[in-house]
């Protein structure tokens, strides 16, 4: 059903969350699984830049053990606008993000509800 699936990712907890849901859909399609780090321009620090690099890393290492082809793209900008990007760029099927547990209706600056308005494919939100 989705031949591309793409995992934005950020050192944040709720950014690791939706990742066993992500590799479930991939395995079950055998899909191509794209992991996206955003660096913005205020947090694109050296530091910021290692620790992103460290969770892919890790994120590729979990994928690659489960059996899931899986892509890293790097970027930087707006995270909504660049997820987007990507998504029109890769021709990705759905994405796969998590949230911090807020109400999205209400917290409409949250970057999952600024996705959920742009991205031109399916979003599954990962509480």
């Amino acid at each position: 059903m989705f031949e591309t699936v793409l995992l934005p990712i950020d050192p944040s907890r709720e950014a690791l969350e939706p990742e066993g849901k992500a590799l479930e859909l991939a395995r079950r399609d055998g899909s191509r699984l794209v992991l996206l780090s955003v660096l913005t321009p205020v947090t694109g620090k050296k530091h910021d830049h290692e620790a992103v690099a460290g969770v892919l890393s890790q994120t590729r290492k979990r994928c690659e053990q489960a059996g899931v082809i899986c892509q890293e793209v790097e970027r930087s900008g707006k995270p909504a606008s660049v997820i987007c990007d990507v998504v029109n760029d890769l021709n990705v099927d759905v994405i796969v993000m998590g949230t911090r547990g807020v109400n999205l209706e209400s917290d409409s600056g949250s970057t999952a509800a600024q996705v959920l308005q742009l991205a031109p494919c399916p979003v599954l939100v990962v509480p």
